[in-house]
């Protein structure tokens, strides 16, 4: 489960009120736990990146990753950079994420260098086709339903 999925269930959780006293102390230290490994986990290895990013991808890692795994906008496929710079106006006003106007700067240079090596790669979702000489000029087989 990943950190944001568990903070939803936090806030279900909370908001039925189906738990005692006693009990809130241990979730919160559960909750706590599972979110260091899970945020380092979901990230990059700073090493791979340019040493000019590094210090811009650090104050990515810890804003980002307060309210939300680092998968979400890593893995989100945005490469607008007003899209972004939309996205993180709107996570800065977040009363929990600490984002503060200086902090903006460096998270979006980060994210501009993220999308556009994004696009440079190529797609890996979808396999090459498959290139044997017996599948060659061979009519692709009936689905049964």
């Amino acid at each position: 489960m990943t950190l944001f999925g568990i903070r939803d269930v936090f806030v279900a959780f909370v908001a039925k009120r189906h738990f005692a006293r006693r009990s809130l102390p241990l979730l919160v230290l559960s909750l706590l736990g599972c979110g260091s490994t899970a945020t380092q986990a979901e990230g990059l290895e700073p090493a791979t990146l340019p040493a000019e990013l590094r210090a811009d991808y650090a104050v990515f890692a810890q804003r980002c990753s307060k309210c939300h795994s680092l998968a979400r906008p890593l893995n989100s496929g945005i490469s607008d950079e007003n899209y972004w710079s939309l996205y993180v106006a709107r996570m800065r006003r977040q009363p929990a994420s600490g984002i503060s106007q200086a902090d903006a700067e460096p998270i979006l240079r980060f994210l501009h260098y993220y999308s556009v090596e994004q696009l440079r790669k190529p797609d890996k979702s979808v396999p090459p086709p498959a290139t044997s000489s017996s599948s060659l000029g061979r009519a692709p087989a009936p689905r049964r339903m």
